[in-house]
């Protein structure tokens, strides 16, 4: 796959310096990050989106290490959400330390690192995470405020005809209609170019999907809204009787992981 030309001349000249100066810091001391985030689809689809923050992914036993690292260089480091993000701030500027998604999954190990792309971001030499770790923690954002199914769609635009399939699936497990929905929008939005999709993906899933059908539903009143839109489905859990499958032992997180998450929504929002 040949990498789109990165567009990042407009940069503000403050913010291209922390950057710099940060992710080299991060190479010097040999700390491992994988670039995703606006840097990452500006490499696989040639979208830029400048914003003030520069989305790092990390190993979860790596991020206290490296906000130690980055608070001895001066910044503003804290554990914004500890079961998913921390942060590292300079003055407007911010670097997100992502391990996990916000919903539990998606836990970056070994497997994005051995996966990644080497490439160059303003000059430093980088890895770039790749396109099927990109669509994981992608396809699980749907809320009302933030959707990122057009990420995903140029993601498979533009790098459908070369992705690791296998692995993709592998990814997803038993979260596979989440993806499923993803590939059938692809169809409706470039229906000439459904075909980089492979066949035996499409069967594969369209399989799954006849076999559910053909079984019985599951007995738990269970609601899965919350793992891609944790405000809209409130209602459901809270009023409605519904289970919420984000929490243990049916999904990843604690009651309090849960609290913690929906206070940094309602913080960013009000921030903004």
């Amino acid at each position: 796959m040949q990498a789109p030309q990165l567009n990042q001349a407009d940069l503000d000249p403050q913010t291209r310096n922390f950057y710099c100066q940060t992710l080299g810091l991060l190479n010097k001391a040999r700390m491992p990050f994988l670039i995703c985030g606006a840097y990452a689809l500006e490499r696989y689809t040639g979208i830029a989106r400048h914003t003030k923050d520069l989305d790092l992914f990390i190993r979860p036993h790596d991020c206290q290490r490296i906000l130690d690292l980055l608070a001895q260089a001066g910044l503003e480091t804290e554990m914004a959400v500890p079961h998913w993000l921390a942060k590292a701030t300079y003055g407007e500027n911010f670097i997100d330390l992502i391990f996990r998604s916000a919903n539990g999954y998606c836990e970056v190990d070994d497997a994005w690192f051995e996966n990644a792309v080497a490439d160059e971001v303003l000059g430093i030499p980088v890895q770039v995470c790749a396109p099927e770790d990109m669509i994981w923690s992608k396809a699980f954002v749907m809320a009302r405020d933030r959707f990122d199914g057009a990420d995903v769609a140029h993601l498979l635009l533009a790098c459908g005809d070369c992705m690791n399939w296998a692995r993709l699936l592998k990814n997803f497990g038993p979260h596979w209609r989440v993806l499923f929905s993803h590939l059938i929008l692809f169809g409706f939005i470039y229906p000439e170019e459904r075909s980089r999709i492979p066949d035996w993906v499409m069967n594969d899933l369209s399989q799954r999907l006849q076999q559910e059908l053909n079984s019985p539903p599951p007995v738990a009143n269970i609601c899965r809204g919350p793992l891609l839109a944790p405000l809209q489905y409130l209602i459901d859990i809270e009023k409605w009787g519904y289970q919420d499958a984000r929490l243990q032992p049916i999904g990843q997180l604690t009651p309090r992981n849960v609290e913690e998450w929906i206070n940094h929504l309602h913080q960013e929002a009000n921030s903004h």
